[in-house]
């Protein structure tokens, strides 16, 4: 029963799980911002091309 209270293989895990899901949003806003941005320039090229 000490064995369970002392194993800190499960804590390791969820620690790395936040740590995946914390850069995995901080990935998806960049990609946003980035993407709004993308999609600005486009659209001004496109509109001094016309």
């Amino acid at each position: 029963m000490l064995q369970f209270f002392h194993d800190e293989s499960g804590a390791t895990a969820i620690e790395y799980g936040l740590i995946a899901a914390l850069v995995s949003v901080v990935i998806i806003a960049a990609l946003i911002a980035l993407g709004n941005a993308l999609s600005d320039t486009f659209q001004s090229v496109a509109t001094q091309m016309t």
